[in-house]
């Protein structure tokens, strides 16, 4: 019987609807033999994640996924990672600054456009007050603002938006450098999302190669099946591995399913166990 994965989850940049043992016990019921728990910038569900994992019988992998210096969107997924590494540590103190930075711009922004919105209110949302773009959106839809999650990003807050603050504390380089020092392996993300043309891609990822980058995410959500084609080909051509995932939000995604994504997205085991030999686990 085969079996599947999905390498790319979050719980803390969720609603609050799940917890990390939530998003385990979710997985057990969608039939997944692992996952991987990505939260963005921080590393603070894995415990209680691999903890819920080893009791129901789901394999958890700790990763995390960095946001980074870019002119669109560009996040490292780091899987494997040594989550009690001083390097690690020592930069995600920068980074979670940096965010709360963010989260005041973005609210200040919001505020300029007319919207009654606080800080208080994204808070009051957001577990462990680890806020983000989707704890505002999310008030935005519930205000009446806008019709969802998503038209909040497309009208206020994805890239290139007014109320998007893009400032991030760690290059591409750095984020690729510091997963490999904690012993993880590096993967860029839904790379459709770096808006770059097909030879600017493939020179990133030759750049990253350099850096010690392990591969790409070669299956996601919103690709097309000729993406998808397109991106594992290019890793093959460049000799990087691929791993693959939902981006799973639980309600702040809601048509985002844990394993399928929007329906029709099935990762094979065979790519955990690809990324497993690769790094000696």
């Amino acid at each position: 019987m085969e079996k599947y994965i999905d390498l790319h989850t979050h719980s803390l940049m969720s609603d609050g609807s799940m917890t990390p043992a939530e998003v385990v016990r979710e997985a057990k019921k969608a039939d997944l033999a692992a996952i991987a728990l990505s939260d963005h910038d921080t590393i603070d569900g894995i415990r209680e994640a691999m903890a819920e994992g080893e009791k129901i019988g789901v394999e958890v992998v700790p990763a995390i996924e960095f946001s980074v210096q870019s002119e669109t969107e560009t996040h490292i997924l780091g899987y494997y990672i040594d989550i009690e590494n001083p390097l690690l540590k020592k930069a995600l103190e920068s980074v979670v600054e940096l965010r709360r930075f963010r989260n005041r711009e973005t609210c200040r922004k919001l505020n300029e456009l007319g919207f009654d919105i606080t800080l208080e209110e994204a808070q009051a949302i957001a577990p462990n007050d680890f806020i983000g773009r989707a704890h505002f959106a999310k008030l935005l839809a519930d205000k009446g603002y806008t019709k969802s999650v998503k038209e909040g990003f497309q009208l206020y807050l994805e890239n290139g938006k007014y109320a998007y603050c893009g400032k991030q504390s760690l290059t591409d380089e750095e984020a690729v450098r510091l997963i490999k020092a904690c012993g993880g392996a590096a993967f860029v993300a839904h790379l459709h999302l770096t808006k770059k043309s097909d030879d600017e891609l493939r020179e990133f990822l030759i750049r990253l190669k350099n850096c010690g980058l392990d591969g790409i995410e070669g299956y996601y959500t919103e690709y097309s099946p000729e993406m998808q084609e397109k991106y594992q080909n290019l890793a093959r051509e460049l000799g990087l591995i691929i791993s693959g995932g939902t981006d799973f939000h639980a309600n702040m995604k809601p048509h985002i399913a844990i394993g399928t994504g929007l329906g029709n997205l099935r990762i094979p085991y065979s790519v955990l166990e690809t990324i497993k030999s690769h790094t000696n686990r």
